[in-house]
């Protein structure tokens, strides 16, 4: 299983529990699994933080 797979799953798991809290548990749920898809990535070494941090700054265009 690849990072990618196992940071959502991890985060899928960790958020299964606020599920019982209606949508906000689904938001949450949603928030879980971005992050570790996210941090899987990284991981993974398919992406760059930096890059995107940068981008988010404005230090960084794709122009």
């Amino acid at each position: 299983m690849n990072p990618t797979i196992a940071g959502t799953a991890i985060g899928a798991v960790l958020a299964l529990a606020g599920l019982a809290f209606g949508f906000w548990g689904l938001l949450l749920t949603a928030l879980f699994m971005g992050v570790g898809a996210v941090l899987g990535r990284s991981a993974e070494g398919k992406l760059d933080l930096r890059g995107v941090l940068d981008a988010l700054r404005g230090k960084r265009s794709s122009s």
